[in-house]
């Protein structure tokens, strides 16, 4: 191989590796305050920010029938997800609750967002759930517990708003989680966090990530992504 060849292939290796680490990251643009939730993903707070897309099942197989927009957006006090969800059947829990978070409320519909602030101890995050009807759960999660799911217990604070256009089969989930629940640090323009999102789906619960976990399971840490917060979009990447 000569110079030039060799040249080009570190090229493309370079590139291949950038195109990778882009894939695992998920900015948050910064809002000058905070604002009533909303599921309209054509306002102009969500509008500023670029989405990432849950279109995968749990071993990388493509899903492009339940491709799920997730878009973030952060203040001094809080951070927000939307989420886009296209579905075919919803599966809801019976005789739901919405003024108390609902235990196992992940064997039904859900959109989810795993988030930690402790790149040391990666088995210690936390967990947001919300239900195509705006039921909740939030959990502190450590893996290193025999019984995980007991971080139910916890609460965040969180606040969640949800729409469902039937006609076309489509749900929004809007999420806005205080900093104090996630975070020691003071929010910052370059604070990262490990974050995977994720939803199941319709009676047979199909499971629909944006990391890959290639596990049966979501609680893969070793597989997150990163969430970054930044002032505004980077410039190649806006729309």
């Amino acid at each position: 191989m000569n110079g030039f060849a060799k040249i080009c292939l570190a090229l493309m290796l370079l590139s291949t590796i950038a195109g990778a680490a882009d894939n695992q990251l998920m900015e948050s643009t910064k809002a000058n305050e905070d604002v009533p939730l909303t599921t309209n993903p054509g306002s102009s707070f969500w509008r500023a920010s670029r989405p990432v897309y849950a279109e995968q099942d749990t071993y990388g197989k493509p899903l492009p029938r339940y491709r799920t927009e997730i878009r973030s957006r952060w203040t001094k006090n809080n951070l927000y997800f939307l989420f886009i969800c296209p579905y075919e059947k919803l599966h809801l829990k019976p005789s739901p609750h919405m003024k108390t978070e609902t235990f196992q409320l992940w064997d039904w519909d859900v959109a989810e967002v795993f988030i930690g602030s402790d790149f040391q101890n990666i088995r210690h995050y936390k967990e947001f759930e919300v239900s195509p009807r705006g039921e909740w759960i939030d959990l502190d999660i450590d893996l290193s517990k025999p019984h995980h799911e007991e971080g139910w217990k916890w609460n965040s604070g969180f606040q969640v708003a949800t729409r469902v256009d039937h006609r076309a089969r489509i749900w929004y989930a809007a999420m806005q989680i205080p900093f104090s629940a996630i975070d020691q640090r003071p929010p910052a323009d370059g604070n990262e966090f490990r974050v995977n999102l994720f939803r199941s789906q319709g009676p047979d619960h199909k499971l629909i990530v944006w990391q890959p976990t290639m596990s049966d399971t979501f609680h893969v840490p070793e597989r997150f992504g990163i969430l970054k917060l930044v002032e505004q979009q980077s410039p190649a990447k806006a729309k």
